[in-house]
């Protein structure tokens, strides 16, 4: 089996995760700068290196349900990224992936500076690994 790749796409930063061969797992990578102007490509090589099969974007969706503007940023977002790579692209609910991140990461006893580091990535996992286990 090949890997799944996922991603939190947001404003300043993408977050970026991989699932591990047998699609078990989720691991968090470095975020991307989602302002770089290659990003989509960025994405699609990372894609190539790590071997996906497939990608996974966060879909942020409100608390009733509903899909605002940042939900269908994320759809548009979505459709650059399969027409980069030419892999599918689904999408994932990602409620409440980023509190979760920042929750554990405080638990973990890691410093506000290295928590922005790590928790665009770790937000990513968290929807990889929901994505993941709902296939099970």
């Amino acid at each position: 089996m090949d890997r799944i790749l996922g991603l939190d796409p947001g404003t300043r930063r993408i977050g970026v995760a991989v699932s591990d061969a047998l699609q078990i797992t989720a691991q968090p990578r470095p975020a991307l700068d989602a302002s770089a102007p290659d990003v989509v490509e960025r994405i699609g090589a990372l894609a190539a290196e790590v071997e996906a099969e497939r990608i996974v974007v966060g879909l942020p969706i409100g608390l009733d349900g509903t899909e605002g503007a940042a939900a269908a940023t994320a759809r548009e977002f979505a459709g650059r990224v399969a027409e980069e790579t030419g892999l599918p692209v689904d999408l994932q609910d990602e409620r409440f992936s980023t509190a979760t991140a920042e929750r554990l990461l405080v638990e973990a006893g890691l410093r506000r500076q290295r928590r922005r580091r790590v928790r665009d990535g770790v937000a990513a996992a968290i929807i990889l690994q929901a994505y993941l286990d709902g296939r099970r």
